[in-house]
């Protein structure tokens, strides 16, 4: 059956319709089964179906990753690879995707889940989660003076870590800006997160625990986080004077 048919047997507007197929919504459960009814869409089917919309009108989504990789479940790395701009707030700790192997091995050697991970592993999903990169895309990387300053791993391996952030500074669709210590009290101090931006759909922000992720959809908790970047974009340093507060710490 056509668009148009449909909306006629169904008394709806044809638009209604076309909203629906495409995504947009618009329509109640009810009006979803009577749809599916109409279609003679296969019992199990449509309970599937219906399923998805009910999660989809949640506000969000957990995820418990079963391979002890918090930051690498599938539905991040998908999610990163459909983004336009990814913008990243770091309080604690070098972003994840600008870590080189052996700050990561560090972490995960002083972490508590040292004696369930497989290192390789990790150190594997984290490389392929790099791929990301690209000058299709633009990241915005916002990071916390003491997390450029903690000590992890040997102080080489913080040499290495800090020259690898420069290096990734000098690619033209990356910007780094660091928040002093000496600007006290911030916007992101409830912690570190992302918001992932795509071209064509509302944006979403991820952020995660010990051993759990989370995935923010509403309108109202996005407009929180959108206020917080908005405020760090205001008390971090520019683009320069953050590349000279690395390379000073580097010194």
């Amino acid at each position: 059956m056509t668009q148009r048919r449909i909306a006629e047997l169904l008394d709806w507007e044809e638009a209604k319709v076309s909203d629906l197929v495409k995504g947009k919504g618009g329509v109640s459960e009810v009006e979803l089964a009577m749809l599916l009814g109409l279609c003679r869409v296969p019992a199990e089917d449509a309970r599937y179906l219906l399923t998805l919309y009910r999660e989809s009108r949640e506000r969000g989504y957990l995820v418990f990753p079963e391979d002890e990789i918090p930051d690498q479940v599938r539905s991040l790395v998908d999610q990163e690879r459909l983004a336009n701009k990814i913008t990243m707030w770091s309080m604690n700790l070098v972003p994840g995707p600008l870590q080189i192997p052996g700050y990561t091995t560090a972490l995960i050697q002083r972490s508590g889940r040292a004696k369930t991970i497989n290192i390789p592993e990790v150190l594997a999903a984290k490389s392929a989660r790099q791929a990301i990169f690209h000058h299709s895309r633009q990241f915005v990387f916002y990071i916390h003076e003491q997390a450029l300053r903690l000590p992890v791993g040997t102080p080489e391996l913080m040499h290495e870590q800090l020259l690898h952030l420069l290096a990734m500074n000098n690619r033209t669709y990356i910007t780094m800006r660091v928040v002093p210590v000496s600007f006290g009290a911030h916007a992101g101090l409830a912690g570190s997160f992302q918001q992932l931006s795509y071209a064509k759909y509302e944006p979403v922000v991820f952020t995660e625990t010990e051993n759990t992720s989370l995935f923010v959809e509403d309108k109202a908790s996005l407009a929180k986080y959108a206020e917080v970047i908005k405020l760090l974009d205001l008390q971090a340093l520019d683009a320069e004077q953050s590349k000279g507060l690395i390379t000073s710490i580097l010194a």
